[in-house]
């Protein structure tokens, strides 16, 4: 009687064979998903969107902050790094609480961290803001085209 097959052999062959299509899924994944994270450093998802262009010889990155004023926000650049951080806090106006039906405006923060594709003139970087939306000009550095040639010795 060992030839004969039990009434789970079937069941388990359909488990191993949808274990190994989900493999293959969660590797396509994950390939998807490290392209799109070699940029993107945030360290959570964000309500604020942002977008990364190359116009000719600058990167361009924009940002909706609607609602935050330019004293709200802050611009770091570490080297291939752009960090935009924003806090908008609730108006603090002498306002009596119990006006309100319903209030939702609260204090608001973001964080997003974006690596650059390439190194980028720190003195040549320009924001604005017009609109709720912020505008970062960042002009890349030209690159040295000198080749140096190294002896081993």
């Amino acid at each position: 009687m060992a030839g004969r097959s039990g009434p789970f052999d079937e069941i388990g062959e359909l488990f191993d064979r949808l274990a190994r299509q989900l493999e293959t899924a969660a590797r396509s994944w994950e390939t998807a998903v490290d392209d799109r994270s070699r940029l993107d450093l945030s360290m959570r998802g964000s309500a604020t969107s942002l977008d990364v262009a190359e116009e000719g010889e600058e990167f361009v990155v924009t940002v909706d902050v609607p609602g935050y004023e330019t004293d709200d926000l802050e611009i770091n650049l570490t080297g291939e790094t752009l960090k935009i951080r924003g806090e908008r806090a609730r108006e603090t106006d002498q306002v009596d609480e119990e006006t309100y039906i319903r209030r939702e405006r609260e204090l608001r923060s973001f964080s997003r961290q974006v690596r650059l594709p390439a190194v980028v003139d720190a003195d040549g970087v320009d924001a604005t803001l017009n609109n709720g939306v912020l505008t970062i000009r960042l002009p890349t550095l030209e690159s040295d085209d000198n080749a140096q040639t190294i002896d081993i010795e």
